[in-house]
């Protein structure tokens, strides 16, 4: 199993100087990956927020060895061919070092109604799916034609392809064991099952199983957590990531990074 660090993009966390800071320390005690947290807003309250690629960039130029990424970014709410350009800056930033998580994002609290996102998670999901589209004809290096219901793109090409090229690995989130989400999961790279608890993960790993026919080797499980490594290994996780905490000083946080990673 290899373990990384979840980091929220705000409260104690929202400087990208002590971010990237925090991810250099992270690389010096042995994690295996920096993954940042997107959001624009919480219901919690008034605090500092980060834009996470910015904090992803400051995080690629502080390290050498750390798989980084967006763990997740809400896709539907963002436009795709931004979000290719980006990712693939940043992953010629790191040097190959980018994983992509992907998700709706959060449908309760201020992101979606405060901002007239999307509302119906099912719309969202029709935006996920053709944004993947597009990031895939994007990493191809051709010209990217997608004529959908909700994105538009007429054979434009979106140069340079990732360094990692079309084998960019994405992760999916998952609220569900079966269904769409766990399907779409499949199909990706690995898949991050949020709000489902350890002893689910056998059903949901045999119904991805079930929709991959190029079998399971090389596939990732993604769980997240505080103290709750072993059970998620024992379920066959693959990755296991240490949520840090945003509500708490910096310093906490610290004191967590440079213990190293729980073995």
């Amino acid at each position: 199993m290899r373990i990384g660090l979840h980091v929220p993009n705000f409260g104690s966390l929202a400087d990208p100087a002590e971010v990237a800071d925090l991810a250099r320390r992270a690389e010096a005690a042995g994690w295996d990956g920096f993954f940042l947290w997107d959001h624009v807003a919480r219901a919690e309250g008034d605090f500092p927020m980060l834009e996470p690629w910015i904090g992803l960039t400051a995080v690629a130029a502080a390290t050498e060895r750390l798989l980084i990424g967006p763990m997740i970014t809400p896709l539907p709410r963002r436009r795709p061919w931004n979000v290719a350009r980006e990712i693939t800056s940043l992953d010629h930033l790191s040097g190959g070092r980018v994983v992509l998580g992907v998700g709706l994002g959060v449908s309760r609290g201020p992101e979606v109604a405060k901002f007239g996102e999307e509302a119906d998670p099912r719309k969202r999901g029709d935006m996920l799916d053709e944004g993947l589209d597009i990031l895939r004809q994007a990493w191809s290096g051709r010209p990217v034609d997608h004529h959908g219901d909700h994105y538009l793109v007429d054979h434009i090409p979106l140069l340079p392809p990732p360094v990692q090229g079309q084998g960019l690995p994405i992760w999916a989130a998952t609220e569900r064991v079966d269904g769409r989400p766990v399907r779409r999961a499949a199909a990706l790279d690995g898949v991050f099952p949020f709000g489902v608890e350890p002893a689910r993960l056998p059903e949901l790993l045999a119904n991805i199983e079930r929709y991959r026919p190029s079998g399971m080797d090389g596939y990732e499980v993604i769980a997240a957590g505080t103290d709750d490594k072993e059970p998620w290994e024992e379920a066959g996780a693959t990755w296991w990531l240490r949520v840090l905490p945003w509500r708490q000083p910096l310093a906490d946080s610290l004191t967590i990074v440079e213990a190293g990673p729980p073995r």
